[in-house]
C-alpha cells in the first residue's frame, strides 16, 4: 500500500506541474495583459506600455515568465499586479474569510442529500419522490445567479434585513454577541445557495445509487432475517452504495471554489472566489494563475483522499 500511494503521489505531482504549465500559456495567451487594461486613456503613451511590460516581465519569452513565477512563488516574493501585496497572504485572507462559507455549504450539501435520496429510493414512484425528483431537476436548471438575486429579494422583503456583505455595517460597537448572530445571519442565505446545486445533484445520485443496492440479494436476506428496516437500510445498503460518494467527497471543495466565484460576488463576500473574479477583470495575472494552480492542488489532494477512502469504506479493496 505504501509503494502504491507514494507512487499515485508522484504521479499526481508531474500532473501538477504539467497543469502549471498549461495554466500559465493559457492565461498568458488570452487576449489582453496587464499593460493594456486601459488603451483608450490618452495619457497612457506607448512608452508607459513599455515600462509596466518590463516592470512586469511581460516582454520576456513565455518559458521565462513561468520560471519566474514559480520562483517567486516558492519564495513568497510573487505580488500582485493591481495593488502590489503579496499574493500568499492576500489569498490567505480570502480564503479564511470563505471557509465558513465552505464548511456551512458542505454541511448542509451532506446534510440534505442523503436523507432526501433515501428516502426518494425507498419510497420509488410515491408523491414525496415525484415531488423531490421535480424540484431536483427544477433547482439543477435554474441558473445559481438567479436564484441568489430571487433569495436576497424575498428575504430583504419578508424580513426587512440586510444579506449583502459578511456583517451590517454600523454595527462596530454593539455587542459582541449581536454581532455573532449577524454574522451569523449573513452567512445563512449565500451558504444556502452556494449549496443548493450540490443537494440537487447529490441527492439524485443517491437515489439512484439506494435503488441499485436495494434490489440485492443481501438485502433481502437481511430483510428475510428480520432485521430492523433502518438496520437493513443504514447498516447494509447505504455502506455498500457508499463507494461512488467517496469521489464526490474529494471533488466536492474544488466545486464550491468555483461555485464561490459568482454567489461571492453576488453577495459582495470578500472571499477567495471574489477575488478570483476581481483578478481576472483586472488581468493580474499572478493572483489569477495562483489561485488556479491553489485550484488543481486540491482537486488532485481530493483524489489522492479519495483513493485512500475507498479502501476504508470497501475492505474488499486493497490498494496496490
Amino acid at each position: 500500500m505504501g509503494q502504491y500511494l507514494l507512487r499515485n503521489l508522484l504521479q499526481r505531482l508531474v500532473l501538477l506541474v504539467i497543469v502549471s504549465f498549461l495554466v500559465h500559456a493559457l492565461v498568458h495567451l488570452a487576449p489582453g495583459e496587464p499593460a493594456e487594461v486601459d488603451p483608450n486613456n490618452p495619457r497612457f503613451k506607448p512608452e508607459d506600455v513599455a515600462k509596466i511590460r518590463a516592470a512586469f516581465h511581460l516582454d520576456e519569452p513565455l518559458h521565462v515568465q513561468y520560471g519566474l513565477w514559480i520562483r517567486d512563488l516558492a519564495s513568497g516574493e510573487l505580488r500582485s499586479f493591481k495593488d502590489g501585496q503579496p499574493v500568499l497572504p492576500k489569498i490567505w485572507d480570502r480564503f479564511l474569510n470563505s471557509l465558513p462559507l465552505f464548511v456551512c455549504a458542505t454541511l448542509i450539501v451532506w446534510t440534505l442529500s442523503f436523507p432526501t435520496g433515501i428516502h426518494a429510493a425507498i419510497r420509488r414512484g410515491s408523491t414525496y419522490d415525484r415531488s423531490t425528483t421535480f424540484i431536483a431537476y427544477a433547482l439543477i436548471s435554474i441558473p445559481g445567479f438567479f436564484l441568489s438575486y430571487l433569495a436576497i429579494l424575498w428575504v430583504v422583503n419578508t424580513f426587512g434585513v440586510p444579506v449583502i456583505g459578511m456583517h451590517t455595517f454600523g454595527n462596530e460597537d454593539a455587542p459582541r454577541w449581536f454581532r455573532g448572530m449577524d454574522r451569523l445571519w449573513h452567512l445563512v442565505v449565500p451558504s444556502l445557495m452556494l449549496a443548493v446545486g450540490g443537494v440537487a445533484i447529490l441527492s439524485r445520485y443517491v437515489r439512484t445509487q439506494m435503488l441499485e443496492v436495494i434490489g440485492q440479494d443481501y438485502v433481502r436476506t437481511a430483510r428475510a432475517k428480520g432485521l430492523d428496516e433502518n438496520t437493513v437500510i443504514y447498516s447494509h445498503a447505504l455502506r455498500n452504495a457508499l463507494l461512488p460518494f467517496v469521489t464526490m467527497f474529494g471533488l466536492m471543495l474544488p466545486e464550491l471554489v468555483s461555485g464561490a466565484v459568482i454567489i461571492e460576488q453576488i453577495f459582495a463576500w470578500p472571499g477567495i472566489g471574489r477575488l478570483s473574479f476581481d483578478a481576472i477583470l483586472a488581468r493580474d495575472y499572478p493572483v489569477v494563475l495562483t489561485v488556479t494552480l491553489i485550484a488543481a492542488m486540491v482537486t488532485l489532494a481530493g483524489t489522492f483522499l479519495s483513493d485512500i477512502l475507498y479502501a476504508v469504506v470497501d475492505p474488499r479493496i486493497r490498494l496496490s
